[in-house]
């Protein structure tokens, strides 16, 4: 099965550009962030060099860490799902669960291998500059002298590999669970429930983010910056909960917009609702990115928003500390938002891609480009809707959080414009890629499209 996996590679590597980029991406980061540890370890650096090397390693390394597990789950799940036919197909000729589950781990862990280990370059880079960023602040001596070491290597490497070929595992046990006939089946539908697990691990990280809140407004009012330590985890902990359960989000949403959008957009008002409600699996995949760019972009900048506006009012300048903090909160919300928006580009343009079929289908049927793009732009914005709704949602656990424990109020002054920057750039990101790609998608002539 191996053999099968090398030769499967080889013929539908686009069908793995998705996953590729994921864990290379995800491999760049981790990399970078962890470089700083082999940095400190260098001779002659100042120990509170040190500690702020080890702290921006930790912390942001280790929400990028969750972030990009979290994403190369979602892009190897997609992936399986959209190959439901050929898994079935193997079954049907004799396959055995044990041989695809083989098949599906080996090419998992051979694109990340290539993927991680063509990571090193850009993650050098990045490193690099995270690095002369902290000097230019003044956080970190100019003598002190950048290593790119083993620790940066191993970490990109390892986790990344164990991440991929774990995710690979979940994803192809779940594939591999039915018989042939119901495998069938299952390839041109979806599933109208969510696993129990995945609700109870949703409720748990919900759980975290509400535990957290409310600790930053009890025992950490009136301690300064050191509420952040709690105030700012509690978005991303509700974020990545909202995001696992998008599917029954979009269902919910669609349920209530799906009047509107019928009256509204006629024949493809009608198919979009139809899509949304038959692809809510693969629309959660889509979905969060943009739950995680939103939630913990709006909670992070508006906690900032708020320290800048208490220390403004106290009319006293910036302890060293208070740059480091913010410094670490900015590079925080550039790595979440840089990678949140190229996994979403990412996932959108792999999931419209893999709908050349049906939208030949579509124009087969009578339907025009102008209509199938459309459908494509309803379709959008229920996804971005959706998203933006349930990211501001999880935002609020650390905005109101930490605005209640610093300032005594419920919201920073500049949340509105925070929260409106953040849902413009949600929307351009997502009608650029979903439409983009289906323009160029609905270029192959139908008859071609329906037979490929």
């Amino acid at each position: 099965m191996f053999a099968l996996a090398l030769r499967s590679l080889r013929r539908r590597a686009g069908a793995f550009t998705a996953t590729f980029l994921a864990i290379f991406l995800g491999a760049a980061i981790l990399m970078a962030f962890a470089s700083l540890l082999d940095t400190s370890l260098g001779k002659g650096v100042p120990s509170a060099n040190r500690e702020t090397l080890v702290t921006m390693a930790n912390v942001v390394g280790g929400w990028g860490l969750l972030i990009v597990i979290f994403a190369v789950a979602s892009t190897l799940t997609l992936s399986v799902r959209q190959r439901g036919t050929e898994l079935a197909l193997l079954k049907s000729i004799g396959a055995t669960p044990a041989q695809i589950r083989r098949m599906i781990v080996g090419e998992s862990a051979v694109v990340a291998v290539i993927a991680a280990a063509s990571a090193i370059p850009l993650a050098l880079l990045a490193g690099h500059g995270l690095f002369a960023m902290l000097v230019d602040t003044h956080q970190i001596a100019p003598n002190v002298e950048y290593t790119f070491g083993p620790i940066a290597i191993s970490m990109g490497l390892g986790i990344t590999f164990v991440a991929a070929t774990a995710a690979a595992m979940l994803a192809a046990r779940r594939a591999t669970r039915v018989r042939a006939a119901e495998a069938m089946i299952e390839a041109t539908t979806e599933p109208g429930r969510m696993t129990k697990k995945r609700i109870a691990t949703a409720c748990v990280f919900l759980a975290l983010g509400v535990y957290l809140a409310v600790l930053t407004v009890t025992a950490m009012r009136g301690k300064a910056t050191d509420a952040m330590s709690t105030a700012g985890s509690a978005d991303g902990l509700a974020a990545i909960g909202f995001a696992l359960l998008g599917p029954a989000l979009i269902r919910k949403v669609i349920a209530i917009a799906a009047v509107p959008l019928e009256r509204l957009g006629g024949a493809s008002g009608h198919l979009a609702v139809e899509n949304l409600r038959r692809r809510s699996d693969q629309m959660a995949t889509a979905l969060m990115p943009i739950i995680l760019f939103t939630g913990i972009s709006i909670g992070t900048l508006c906690m900032q928003s708020t320290e800048n506006a208490v220390t403004a009012a106290a009319g006293v300048a910036k302890t060293a500390d208070q740059k480091n903090i913010e410094t670490l909160n900015l590079v925080v919300i550039a790595m979440i938002a840089l990678f949140a928006a190229i996994m979403l580009i990412n996932t959108l343009v792999a999931a419209t891609t893999h709908r050349r079929r049906e939208f030949g289908q579509q124009r087969l049927a009578g339907a025009t480009p102008v209509q199938v793009l459309r459908v494509v732009a309803l379709e959008s914005t229920v996804l971005t809707a959706t998203g933006v709704l349930f990211g501001a949602a999880a935002s609020l656990f650390t905005s109101i959080a930490y605005s209640s424990a610093r300032a005594d109020t419920l919201l920073p002054d500049s949340g509105v414009g925070i929260f409106l920057g953040m849902v413009a750039l949600a929307v351009v990101l997502t009608f650029t890629a979903s439409i983009g790609t289906a323009r160029r998608t609905i270029r192959t002539p139908a008859i071609d499209a329906v037979a490929a």
